[in-house]
């Protein structure tokens, strides 16, 4: 049986530009959206529906297949049900053999889970239900208003009587739908031409993870609720090429002690400097990467031996080309910072990371956190993750331990 997930992804976007690039929790949304039907144990293929290139590179690269929408059906107009049938046909096209289920899957809704998409095609697969949809429990009272403010606007109760309000226990259950994921069965929603035919089938899924980015909003919604609804993913020695290292805040605590001489001087941690070298024997790429031209930078990168660009006023751009000349694929590399200048460096890699002491902003984009502020051993903890407690390049199926960070800091001269 095939059972195709189908994910519109446009280019264009009025509330959020670039809205499906985006990214939540270091991630963009298109790619948690790829990564959540990929996991799914229904699912056979994804298909992302796209008009845009830069999109359908993040969705190959996340393991789907693309299918290039066309114009007509790629305008603020177009209906979603149009880019499902358009991408069912192209698969079946594309690979001689029928679709027995096809969903549709919003990148739009960030929080959308494994587990729900499995909820919606077990639904047709299992239950034999001929559509279904993601849906969330909800408890609250509707309004509308009848006539207009100029006349006298009233309003009146939808789902109840506003003179007899019943406790929530009495209240028929209620369900909001979530906009995530919906199900169909592939001939019926060709006959029907739209999503809901026959036995729909309700999947109720949590609540707390309902979200859906119209508007900028919720964009920093989402972002602010990444580090409490995500689960916890580090990177591991094969998820990366290369590391690329900011140093103020980063290496150090951000702190400058400048003599009467007009000299900088910045602590640094001897951990550190363990790590990298462990990144180095590895086979790791590295880099660091400044905006401030200062002796300091220089001399610690050349004593870690480090490659370094500073005095740097688009570090994006310096990283971008820093990639293209040694071949390095920008979502293998990891990059660490900790301030708002380090925000096109995380949209452009595929593992933004910021140290615990980062700014806010910082924090919300990164992918993952440090548990260790920056200066006090911050990137020794990252050798940790990728290279595990002995820093040593493990085998591709050992476990990674957290490490234990030192304590001792060194001035540089």
């Amino acid at each position: 049986m095939t059972v195709l997930a189908v994910i519109p992804a446009r280019g264009g976007s009025k509330g959020v530009p670039a809205k499906n690039l985006a990214r939540v929790g270091g991630v963009p949304l298109v790619v948690r959206a790829v990564r959540a039907c990929r996991a799914s144990r229904e699912v056979t293929d994804v298909v992302v529906s796209t008009d845009d290139p830069a999109i359908a590179d993040a969705a190959r690269a996340a393991g789907a297949e693309v299918v290039t929408r066309p114009p007509a059906i790629a305008g603020d107009t177009a209906t979603s049900e149009a880019a499902v049938a358009h991408a069912m046909d192209a698969f079946e096209n594309a690979h001689a053999t029928p679709v027995d289920v096809v969903l549709l899957v919003q990148c739009t809704s960030p929080f959308l889970t494994a587990e729900d998409v499995d909820g919606v095609a077990a639904a047709i697969t299992t239950d034999g239900a001929d559509t279904a949809l993601t849906v969330a429990p909800t408890h609250g009272f509707v309004w509308r208003e009848a006539g207009t403010p100029e006349a006298g606007a009233d309003g009146y109760g939808v789902n109840h009587d506003k003179a007899n309000r019943p406790r929530r226990q009495d209240r028929p259950r209620e369900y909001l739908e979530t906009g995530a994921a919906y199900a169909m069965r592939a001939d019926g929603f060709r006959a029907a031409g739209h999503r809901f035919f026959g036995r729909t089938q309700l999947v109720v899924t949590d609540p707390a993870r309902v979200l859906e980015i119209d508007e900028p909003q919720d964009l920093a919604r989402a972002r602010a609720l990444a580090p409490l609804l995500d689960p916890a993913v580090l990177p591991a020695y094969g998820d990366v090429d290369a590391v690329v290292l900011d140093f103020d805040g980063t290496q150090t605590d951000d702190r400058v002690l400048i003599d009467s001489d007009g000299r900088e001087m910045v602590a640094v941690h001897r951990g550190d400097g363990l790590g990298v070298a462990a990144l180095r024997r590895a086979g790791l790429a590295l880099l660091v990467l400044s905006t401030e031209r200062n002796p300091v930078v220089a001399a610690r990168a050349d004593k870690l031996g480090v490659p370094v660009l500073h005095g740097i006023d688009r570090k994006d751009a310096a990283l971008k080309q820093w990639c293209d000349e040694r071949g390095v694929v920008p979502e293998r590399v990891l990059y660490v910072g900790n301030d708002v200048n380090d925000l096109p460096c995380f949209d452009l890699v595929g593992w933004p990371v910021a140290v615990a002491s980062a700014h806010d902003a910082v924090r919300a984009a990164a992918r993952a956190v440090t548990a260790t502020p920056g200066g006090e051993g911050a990137i020794r903890e990252i050798a940790g993750w990728l290279l595990g407690p002995g820093l040593r390049a493990p085998a591709p199926d050992a476990a990674l331990a957290p490490p234990v960070a030192s304590t001792a800091v060194s001035p540089v001269a």
